[in-house]
């Protein structure tokens, strides 16, 4: 099957004028796939080359080396952008407008006649919660409720691939976990995701596979369940066990009644934790690495 998106051996290198024509690597060789209908985390450090690596794979800047591919589309084919759907992390919307008007300008602009923007709008209006304040200007809207329009904008034109950067950046908790909801659902629809995201509690609870990429570089990758478990170690969780019983531990589990092995495996990490160790708690604003464009 072909992967939603493909990234192979991706370099990325900018000009930097200030320098005196000095060059700073923003990517480096780096290679990641996506399946389809799954939700990948990209996490990193400011500065380490996330945004840069969304752009390339959105055709808005061109790699030095390396492909992208979106659905086995080259990512600089205008083609490529019909499955694809993006919220920036910052997205400008015209606050005169309504929900309903921003839709109808989002369809417009993507190729929808009227009919299926109105029937479209009024379904994503629903999907995101909005249904009430749909004739309500958007200057009038919480941030959260920016970002649950910006999500419906991004599904007007019934994407294949969702790309999301820092989608709950300044959201309240309650709205935070209306778009985590949303993030999931996509996941039910068959829709891929890419989540780059600081809130590495978030990450931990929607994404299937996560990518630690650190100067430029992705120096950890692998489904969650694998990043947390922590291999060396072992751990046996038990329910109602006596005293004793914890101080003989596994080989007398099976003959107290009282007692029932729940789980026995690898204890967990937490993703916040394999992160710190992975960039070794430190950003390349204070390394003087490479830097994210």
């Amino acid at each position: 099957m072909e992967p939603a998106v493909r990234i192979d051996h991706l370099t990325k290198v900018f000009k930097v004028p200030s320098l005196k024509g000095q060059r700073v690597t923003a990517v480096s060789d780096l290679s990641l796939q996506v399946a389809p209908g799954e939700i990948y985390g990209l996490i990193g450090p400011n500065g380490s080359g996330k945004s840069t690596t969304m752009k390339v794979l959105l055709g808005l800047i061109a790699p030095t080396k390396g492909t992208t591919a979106v659905f086995g589309q080259d990512s600089r084919k205008v083609r490529s952008r019909v499955d694809v759907g993006f919220l920036p992390e910052n997205p400008y919307f015209y606050k005169f407008l309504t929900a309903e008007e921003t839709l109808h300008f989002y369809g417009r602009l993507g190729g929808l006649r009227k009919r299926a923007i109105r029937e479209r709008s009024k379904e994503l209006l629903a999907l995101v919660g909005l249904e009430h304040a749909r004739d309500r200007r958007l200057s009038g809207y919480s941030k959260g409720m920016l970002q649950r329009i910006g999500l419906a904008q991004a599904l007007i034109q019934r994407p294949r691939l969702v790309v999301l950067d820092e989608p709950t950046a300044g959201v309240d908790p309650a709205g935070s976990r209306k778009i985590r909801d949303l993030i999931l659902k996509f996941r039910e629809d068959g829709i891929s995701v890419i989540l780059s995201s600081h809130l590495l509690e978030q990450v931990q609870e929607v994404c299937d596979r996560v990518g630690i990429i650190f100067q430029g570089k992705l120096c950890r990758e692998g489904p969650m369940e694998a990043l947390m478990a922590i291999e060396d170690q072992t751990e046996i969780l038990l329910e109602r066990a006596s005293p004793e019983l914890i101080a003989r531990v596994k080989a007398l589990v099976d003959e107290d009644a009282q007692a029932s092995l729940l789980r026995a495996g690898h204890p967990r990490t937490t993703l916040e934790r394999l992160f710190l160790e992975e960039t070794s708690g430190e950003s390349p604003d204070t390394r003087g690495g490479s830097q994210d464009a």
